[in-house]
C-alpha cells in the first residue's frame, strides 16, 4: 500500500485530499499542527469508512517538531511514496510592500517557504525508498510573477505583499527540486489549488474544497512518464492547466 504524508491536513483542502487519496487506496499520515484536531479529523474519515489513516504531529515552523515527525514516522514505515505540502499561512492583512511590519514577512515566509523546504529535507530519505515518489508543493495562482505582470489578469489587483512573495519563492524552491532530483524517479511538482471556499480565505472563494484537492492529488498521482517542474493552475490558464512562472 502507498503512503503519504499531508502537512496542515487535519482541514480544508488538506483534509479532502486526504479523503481522496484514502478513496484512491493510499495510506495517509494526516500532518496537523494540534494533535487533537488531527484525531478529530482522523475519527471523521473513520466515520466514512475510511480507515487508512492516521494522524502525525508536525508543526512546519518548528524544525524540532519537523525531526521528531520524521522519527516517529520512520518507526511507521520505511517507504514514503508521496510528500504534499500543503500546510500555509496568508499572513494578517492588509499586506502592502513598503507599509508591512517585516515580521509579518518572517511569520509568512517561515510556513509556506522554509517550512517546505525542511519538511522535504527531512522526509527525503523515505521518499527516495519509494520507486515513483512525488512530491507536491500546494501554491496559489498569486505566485505568478508574470501575470502579476500582467494589467489584463483578473488576479491583478490582488497583490498581498507577503503571501504573493513567499509562494514566488515556493514555486521558485519547486523548479530547484525538479532540476535536483530530474535523473531519479521524483515528480516535483506545484499546484494551484485554486480560489477555493474554505476558511483561508473567509469563504470568499468560489471553488469547491472537492475540485481543489482533486487538482492536488492529480499531480501526486502522476504517471512515470507525467511531468515535473511544472505550475499547474486550472483556475489561472484552464486552457492547459499550466501556469506561467
Amino acid at each position: 500500500m502507498k503512503t503519504v504524508l499531508i502537512t496542515g491536513a487535519n482541514k480544508s483542502i488538506g483534509f479532502e485530499t486526504a479523503r481522496q487519496l484514502i478513496q484512491q487506496g493510499y495510506y495517509v499520515y494526516l500532518g496537523c499542527r494540534d494533535i487533537q484536531k488531527g484525531e478529530q479529523a482522523v475519527s471523521q474519515l473513520h466515520s466514512e469508512g475510511l480507515i487508512q489513516v492516521e494522524p502525525l504531529k508536525i508543526d512546519v515552523d518548528n524544525i524540532e517538531s519537523i525531526k521528531a515527525a520524521r522519527e516517529v514516522l520512520g518507526l511507521k514505515t520505511k517507504v514514503l511514496d508521496v510528500l504534499i505540502n500543503n500546510a500555509g499561512i496568508s499572513g494578517s492583512f492588509p499586506q502592502t510592500s513598503l507599509d508591512t511590519d517585516i515580521s509579518v514577512f518572517k511569520q509568512v515566509f517561515e510556513t509556506n517557504f522554509f517550512g517546505v523546504i525542511e519538511v522535504t529535507q527531512a522526509f527525503i530519505d523515505l521518499l527516495k525508498e519509494s520507486p515513483e515518489p512525488r512530491i507536491v508543493n500546494v501554491t496559489s495562482g498569486l505566485g505568478s510573477l508574470t501575470l502579476h505582470s500582467d494589467p489584463s489578469w483578473k488576479y491583478y489587483v490582488v497583490k498581498p505583499a507577503c503571501y504573493v512573495a513567499s509562494k514566488a519563492a515556493l514555486n521558485a524552491y519547486t523548479i530547484m527540486l525538479a532540476y535536483d532530483l530530474l535523473d531519479t524517479s521524483f515528480k516535483v511538482n506545484a499546484v494551484d489549488p485554486g480560489y477555493t471556499d474554505t476558511d483561508f480565505n473567509n469563504h470568499s472563494g468560489p471553488g469547491t474544497v472537492q475540485d481543489a484537492a482533486a487538482r492536488v492529488v492529480k499531480a501526486a498521482l502522476l504517471s512515470s512518464d507525467g511531468p515535473t517542474g511544472q505550475f499547474f493552475s486550472d483556475d489561472n490558464v484552464p486552457e492547459t492547466g499550466i501556469s506561467p512562472w
